[in-house]
């Protein structure tokens, strides 16, 4: 526990590229994508079959999808609507314009310059939102400006929420991509109430976050900017073939203090996790400095517990025809009736529902 030791001791910052981690993505996310896809006059259930899901999860409020299936459906619907920026804008972002963005920015010198020309082309692309770069002190960030559109004439036009979500996602995740190492965010504000899923926010961004600000913007330790780009044309093929899930889940918060229990945890699946105390000295702390400090990052040690088992369960059942009663073992579960209540309690679904509600099984 070295690394995590030093986390708590400032050095918060996880270079290279994390190792893969099973993640799930919440079922309105999921909705948000098919939107368009039923504006558009397409079927968004027969998209959801193609990809190995069932159209009754989207009735199920706490369902969530692994982050392969997530990954799957981005891609089968930036390709049936030919934009992937999924209808969230008044123009299309063409099929093969987030590659060629990729391929721009490995050419830049700093991590500076590349968001500087990222957001450039995104300016470009689209017609309804733009960010922009500040930088103030020790303090970057990029915010995000609706536009003028000529149908609104002089009022700027009003980008969607999942619109935002998306840009911010892909600008931050390919940002961590481009110096090899996951950029915190010290805050993030958005210019929109907080939305029913707010919740993943805390996930996708920071414990830091505030709705109903002037503009929505992500903050960060301006020092980053400075960074080396060190990615390569090379590179950009292996980062294309795992895109989105990459973005997804391997940049998500993984210097926080949460991610780094989290990791703890999963090495000791199925034989039980250490309890509280004895995960605390572990860390070099005392139990109450641990529960703040998670306190501080809207996290607690059973909610994260609970979590990790969750998406391995979700991962498991997704992707292996593994038992019910093995996937409980591995998970830690002395009996079968716990595991089930405790999945239902986390998906609104019993495992078994659960498995049927996925495509292929």
């Amino acid at each position: 526990m070295q690394q995590a030791a030093a986390s708590l001791n400032g050095a918060t910052t996880v270079r290279g590229v994390p190792a893969a981690e099973p993640g799930t993505v919440s079922i309105c996310f999921v909705a948000a994508a098919l939107q368009a896809v039923r504006a558009r006059g397409f079927d968004a259930e027969a998209l959801l079959l193609r990809v190995g899901l069932a159209p009754s999860l989207l009735g199920v409020p706490q369902a969530r999808v692994s982050a392969k299936h997530y990954g799957a459906l981005w891609r089968l619907t930036a390709a049936t609507l030919d934009d992937e920026f999924f209808g969230q804008d008044s123009r299309r972002m063409k099929v093969g314009s987030f590659a060629m963005l990729c391929h721009a920015l490995v050419g830049c010198r700093t991590l500076g310059a590349a968001l500087e020309r990222g957001l450039r082309f995104f300016a470009l692309l689209l017609d309804d939102v733009a960010g922009v770069l500040e930088r103030d002190g020790a303090v970057a960030r990029i915010v995000l400006r609706p536009l003028s559109s000529p149908e609104a004439g002089s009022h700027p036009a009003r980008p969607s929420v999942f619109g935002q979500e998306t840009l911010l996602m892909l600008l931050h995740g390919v940002a961590c991509w481009l110096v090899g190492r996951r950029i915190a965010l010290t805050r993030a504000e958005f210019a929109y109430p907080a939305p029913m899923h707010a919740a993943e926010y805390r996930l996708m961004y920071s414990p830091w976050l505030a709705f109903d600000r002037p503009r929505t913007a992500i903050a960060f330790d301006a020092t980053h900017l400075d960074l080396p780009v060190v990615q390569n044309e090379r590179t950009v093929k292996e980062f294309l073939r795992g895109a989105p899930e990459n973005i997804l889940v391997k940049y998500k918060n993984g210097s926080s203090l949460r991610a780094l229990i989290r990791k703890r945890l999963r090495r000791t699946l199925p034989d039980g996790v250490p309890e509280f105390e004895l995960l605390a000295g572990e860390l070099k702390v005392t139990p109450a400095t641990l529960r703040r400090r998670l306190h501080g990052e809207g996290a607690s040690y059973q909610e994260i517990k609970d979590q990790l088992r969750r998406d391995l369960a979700i991962d498991y059942l997704s992707h292996s025809d593994r038992s019910v009663m093995d996937i409980a073992l591995e998970l830690g579960f002395s009996e079968r009736s716990a595991f089930y209540r405790a999945f239902r309690r986390w998906t609104g679904a019993s495992p078994g529902e659960f498995r049927r509600g996925l495509a292929w099984s």
